[in-house]
């Protein structure tokens, strides 16, 4: 019998999707379908009929529509983020909608009234790399649309995608920041870039072969999360497979900053795997670790080598990438340089620090409003300030309202979220709010050590010292050497009290101090631990340190400042700090 004939045709492909339409569900099912109904009846319909669209497919938050004309897909999905954003800033208390949009020019199958094959399945790929409230489109669009249409797209390069066996170039406008003329910060030719090689089998074992190759495409879909780096496709990076270039020539060549290399070698039933990370202008090494497991689960060993690569290369470049703006002349630097010189100093946590940081990060903000990762540092550091630096209301304020607007824009960059949550819900009591962002930061970056940290940080201002461990523990196995490592040691300090287990809390005291000396938390739970172990003496000298950083600490306002004290019981915590000298 003769195989029916499979109809086909070209169109323009637009998938859009609700972003963090789970967690908005979550927290209010009724009001979250109203208002996204609302946003298909009176925008996404019409928008589409103008523009000779239609609907084929609707996926729960989902829409797939096809269009005759390329420029018009594009035209209508720019309609519809701009009319969404304005609706959203018209009705503030309404539900959040917000819409990654991806568009693409490819074969596609009739299926009946539904379509399918590569053009849609690349279309949703597109969808899931745009920001939320942008677009993201293919190349074969953008050389239909780059002369037709007033929207500036800029090129993110070739990008792996799941399912997807050739890397796929990609053109992003970021939505109504670039409309308004703000350039996203940093941009493409300002980020970071990284190019991961293929990992070098030692063992001449074939099986392990395609471990290391699967393996090392894992870490370039977990870097490609971090929003802030550029990475390399992996078509591009496995052109060196079987070599041994020189890694200045590589950097030149796919044109990055930094590359990761190593090795997988076999040795009975366990694997080792070493893995480095080199700066490509200089060739030295930034960073390097050594991983050991069973062969028993494959998978399960080559997630957690992942995690652990991608963990600690994100600080291991961003503290790189500070030393690079550190060496830059004053009159040049951009909002990028001085965002990178903001946060450095603000994690110092000292009052110096903290002024010096908001210093560089309040000129990033005047030369780029939008840049959310500015607001996310200083929203931080003004908390910090005001806690622990004088408690000053109009610190308080500027907090909240860098973290608001870091929520406004609905960032997807995790460590933006972690700090902007962290803000809000140690100074507003926010933590519902807080534990959102925080899930979208994880679900962003599961491997981001900074939204583990605000997660564990959020759950012991609630009274939840297990979920806060676990969010802590977390943190430090994939990042035992972060800047900001003082958090989960704290945090675990804390819920080892909770249970009871001084000793053991003092042992994670003694860590965060070594890793921050001027962590005034740590400090304060520090006299109670050593109360609660009948060193007086001891408590006593570290209230002495504690005022010297922190001169207006006191009883009556530890209700505030220390933030576990929903864990610890602030009755107990007032008598064991009364105990160590602290004034009335």
């Amino acid at each position: 019998m003769a195989t029916p004939r499979v109809q086909r045709r070209l169109a323009a492909i637009l998938v859009a999707d609700v972003v963090g339409y789970s967690r908005m569900i979550r927290a209010s099912e009724e009001a979250t379908l109203a208002a996204l109904a609302a946003i298909r009846t009176e925008i996404v319909e019409p928008k589409f009929a103008q523009f000779n669209g239609r609907i084929f497919k609707l996926v729960g938050d989902g829409v797939l529509a096809e269009f005759p004309s390329v420029v018009d897909a594009v035209r209508a999905a720019a309609e519809v983020q701009r009319a969404v954003a304005a609706r959203a800033a018209d009705n503030p208390e309404a539900p959040a909608i917000a819409f990654r949009i991806g568009v693409n020019l490819g074969d596609i199958v009739i299926d009946g009234d539904d379509l399918q094959g590569d053009g849609v399945n690349l279309a949703s790929r597109l969808e899931g790399l745009a920001d939320p409230g942008g677009i993201c489109i293919s190349a074969a669009v953008h050389e239909q649309v780059r002369d037709r249409l007033d929207l500036a797209f800029e090129d993110l390069g070739e990008r792996s995608v799941k399912n997807i066996d050739r890397p796929l170039r990609v053109y992003r406008w970021a939505g109504a920041s670039a409309v308004a003329g703000v350039q996203a910060a940093p941009s493409a030719q300002e980020r970071p870039s990284i190019a991961v090689l293929p990992f070098a089998n030692m063992s001449g074992d074939p099986d392990q072969e395609y471990f290391a190759d699967g393996m090392v495409e894992d870490i370039i879909t977990g870097l490609a999360r971090i929003r802030w780096l550029t990475v390399i496709a992996r078509n591009s990076s496995f052109a060196y497979k079987g070599k041994s270039p020189d890694i200045r020539k590589v950097g030149q060549e796919l044109a990055v900053r930094y590359v990761v290399e190593g090795s997988v070698r076999k040795a009975g039933k366990t694997v080792r795997i070493t893995a480095q990370l080199i700066d490509a202008e200089t060739g030295g090494h930034l960073w390097a670790e050594r991983f050991d497991g069973p062969l028993d689960d494959v998978f399960d060993l080559q997630d957690k080598i992942t995690a652990g690569v991608v963990a600690a290369i994100e600080p291991s470049v961003r503290q790189a990438e500070i030393d690079r703006a550190k060496r830059k002349r004053p009159e040049n630097l951009d909002a990028y340089d001085l965002y990178l010189r903001g946060l450095e100093k603000c994690y110092i946590f000292t009052n110096e620090g903290r002024a010096a940081g908001l210093a560089f990060l309040e000129a990033a903000i005047a030369l780029d409003p939008g840049y959310v990762e500015a607001h996310a540092a200083a929203a931080f550091c003004l908390q910090q300030r005001y806690l622990w630096g004088g408690r000053n209301a109009a610190d308080r304020e500027a907090s909240l309202a860098h973290a608001e607007a870091v929520a406004r824009e609905r960032t997807d960059d995790a460590t933006a979220l972690a700090l902007a949550a962290f803000a809000m819900s140690a100074l507003a009591g926010k933590h519902e709010a807080a534990l959102v962002m925080v899930e979208r930061a994880l679900d962003r970056n599961p491997s981001s050590a900074v939204a583990h940290n605000s997660g564990a940080l959020v759950n012991m201002m609630m009274g939840k010292p297990e979920p806060s461990r676990m969010h802590a523990e977390r943190s430090l196995r994939l990042s035992p050497f972060d800047p900001l490592r003082h958090i989960p040691e704290s945090t675990i300090a804390v819920a080892e009290l909770v249970a009871g287990r001084n000793e053991a809390g003092l042992a994670h005291l003694h860590r965060a101090l070594e890793a921050n000396p001027h962590f005034t938390p740590a400090l304060t739970i520090l006299a109670i631990c050593l109360v609660r172990l009948g060193r007086l003496e001891e408590a006593r000298a570290t209230v002495g340190r504690l005022l010297g950083m922190s001169p207006d600490t006191r009883l009556s306002t530890l209700h505030e400042r220390l933030l576990f004290s929903n864990s610890l019981g602030i009755d107990s915590i007032i008598a064991d700090m009364r105990t160590a000298g602290l004034p009335e």
